[in-house]
C-alpha cells in the first residue's frame, strides 16, 4: 500500500539529480512553483551547458556577417639593425644605386623598420556571402529552439519535483492521522480483552498485530522518502546550511486546467513545439547553405588594397621609381582581382553533400512531426485517464468514509464487527493515499500534455 507510494515517489525523483548544492536549515523559505522552476533552471548544469550552444551559434553568425566588410586584412612588421652604405663617388644620396662599387659601412649602424598591410574587400560573390549569412541566422534560430526544448524538459522535471514534495507532505499527514486511529483501535481492543468481550475473536487480535507491524515499516519508508525529497529540493536550490526550502502551498490540490479536444493541442504543437521549430530553421539554414556552395563555383570579384613602408636612417631612399631600396621606401596599391576555384569535381561534390544534408533534415522534420503527434496522442490519453482516476477515487473515498462511520456507529451500539471495522479503516486509508497519488498523477499528466503541446508548464496554476 504505502510501500508502493514510496517507490513511486523515489522513481520520480531519481531523474532530478541535475542541480547542485547542499542543505540543512534554520530559516524556512517558502517558494512557489514558478520561483522553484526559475531557481532550478538557473542552477541546472544541463541547461547551462545547452545555453553555450546558443552562444556558439551567435558567434558563428557574427563571424559570417564579418565576411561582408574587409573579411581579410593583414598587418606585418619586421625590425632589426643593419649597416649603412658608403660610396667613393661624389653622387647624390638619392642616386647611390648608380655606384656599382657601393659598399656597406660597418661603422654606421641603424635600426631597420618595415611594415606591410593588405586587405581584401568582396565586390561580387554571386550571393555566396549573403546566403552564408542567412544560413548562419537560421542556424542561430534553430539552436535557440533546441535550447528551448532542453529547457522545457528541465521545467517538466522541476515541476514533478515540486509536486513530489507536496505529495510526500500529504502522505506524511495521512500516516500521522492513521497512527492516531490505530492507537485508538488498539486501546479499544485492549479494553475489550480486559473486559472479556465475547465479540472479540483471537483472530482479530492477530490481524491487528500484523497490521501494526506492517504499518511501522511503512512509517519508516515514508519518513525516509520525505527526508530524501528534502535533500533533493535543497540540492536543486543550492540551499546553504542555514536555509530550508518548502513549497508555498501546504496541500496537494489539482491544478487549474481544462482538457480541450485533441485537435486544439495538435494545432498548438505543430506551430509551437521547439523541436519542430528548430528543425524548420535547420531546413532554412541548409537551403541557404546549398545556394552559398553553388555560388562558390563562379568567379569571385574582389578589391585588393596593399601598402608597404620601410625606414632605415642610414639607408637613403632612392629617387628612381624603378629602383626600390628595400630598407627605406613607401608604396601603396589598389586594384580589382578575380578568384576562381578550378577544382570543379570537388565543388560538385560539395554541392551534392550539402543537398544530401538538406534532404536529410527535411526527412528529420517528417520524423519529428510523427514523433510529436504520437507523443501528443499518448499524453492526451494519459491526461484523460488520470482525470477519470482522480474523480472516481474521490467518489470511492466518499463511500469508504460512509462505511467507516457506519461500522463505528454499529460498533458503538454493540452490533459491530471488529474485522469489518478494521477493513473499513484500512480501505479508507488506502483510498486517501490513492487519491493524493492520483492528484499528483493528474497534475503531472496535464503538465506533460502542456509540454507535448509546446505550452510552458509555468502557465499551470494551482486551484
Amino acid at each position: 500500500m504505502i510501500h508502493r507510494i514510496t517507490v513511486i515517489i523515489i522513481s520520480f525523483l531519481l531523474v532530478q539529480l541535475l542541480f547542485p548544492q547542499n542543505i540543512f536549515s534554520q530559516d524556512t523559505l517558502r517558494v512557489s512553483l514558478q520561483e522553484f522552476i526559475e531557481i532550478g533552471l538557473e542552477n541546472s548544469g544541463q541547461v547551462a551547458y545547452e545555453s553555450r550552444a546558443v552562444d556558439l551559434a551567435g558567434n558563428r553568425l557574427d563571424n559570417a556577417r564579418s565576411q561582408r566588410i574587409l573579411p581579410r586584412i593583414d598587418f606585418s612588421s619586421q625590425h632589426g639593425v643593419i649597416p649603412g652604405v658608403v660610396s667613393q663617388l661624389d653622387i647624390p644620396r638619392g642616386q647611390l644605386y648608380l655606384d656599382p662599387d657601393l659598399e656597406n659601412d660597418w661603422e654606421d649602424w641603424a635600426i631597420f623598420t618595415r611594415a606591410e598591410i593588405s586587405a581584401v574587400q568582396p565586390v561580387f560573390s554571386w550571393g555566396a556571402i549573403n546566403r552564408a549569412v542567412s544560413a548562419a541566422e537560421a542556424a542561430a534560430r534553430a539552436s535557440s529552439y533546441q535550447f528551448s526544448a532542453v529547457k522545457a524538459e528541465a521545467e517538466m522535471q522541476l515541476f514533478e519535483l515540486y509536486y513530489s514534495y507536496l505529495l510526500a507532505m500529504e502522505i506524511s499527514r495521512i500516516i500521522d492521522e492513521a497512527r492516531d486511529q490505530i492507537d485508538q483501535v488498539d486501546r479499544t481492543l485492549q479494553r475489550m480483552r480486559d473486559d472479556g468481550d465475547p465479540d472479540l475473536k483471537e483472530s482479530d487480535l492477530f490481524k491487528f498485530d500484523i497490521l501494526k507491524t506492517e504499518f511501522e515499516v511503512e512509517v519508516v519508508e515514508v519518513r525516509e522518502s520525505m527526508n530524501f525529497i528534502k535533500r533533493v529540493w535543497n540540492y536543486a536550490l543550492r540551499a546553504t546550511d542555514s536555509q530550508k526550502f518548502m513549497p508555498a502551498e501546504s496541500f496537494l490540490d489539482p491544478i487549474a486546467y481544462v482538457i480541450e479536444d485533441f485537435d486544439h493541442y495538435q494545432n498548438i504543437a505543430m506551430h509551437s513545439r521547439p523541436e519542430l521549430r528548430g528543425v524548420e530553421f535547420g531546413i532554412e539554414a541548409l537551403r541557404n547553405s546549398v545556394e552559398a556552395v553553388k555560388a562558390q563555383q563562379y568567379p569571385f570579384l574582389f578589391l585588393g588594397i596593399t601598402g608597404s613602408y620601410a625606414n632605415t636612417p642610414n639607408r637613403p631612399r632612392q629617387t628612381n621609381p624603378f629602383i626600390i631600396n628595400s630598407t627605406n621606401f613607401a608604396t601603396a596599391g589598389i586594384g580589382f582581382g578575380i578568384r576562381q576555384n578550378l577544382n570543379f569535381s570537388s565543388m560538385r561534390n560539395s554541392v551534392e553533400r550539402t543537398q544530401i544534408e538538406y534532404r536529410r533534415v527535411q526527412d528529420l522534420h517528417h520524423a519529428v512531426s510523427d514523433g510529436v503527434t504520437l507523443e501528443l496522442n499518448e499524453k492526451y490519453r494519459a491526461a484523460l485517464i488520470a482525470e477519470t482516476k482522480m474523480k472516481q477515487t474521490e467518489a470511492a473515498l466518499s463511500i469508504a468514509r460512509n462505511w467507516v462511520r457506519n461500522e463505528q456507529l454499529n460498533y458503538d451500539i454493540g452490533f459491530g464487527d471488529v474485522e469489518d471495522l478494521l477493513d473499513s479503516l484500512q480501505k479508507e486509508l488506502e483510498l486517501r493515499i490513492q487519491l493524493k497519488q492520483n492528484v499528483f498523477e493528474l497534475n503531472k499528466r496535464v503538465a506533460e500534455l502542456y509540454k507535448a503541446s509546446g505550452i510552458s508548464v509555468n502557465q499551470l496554476q494551482v486551484n
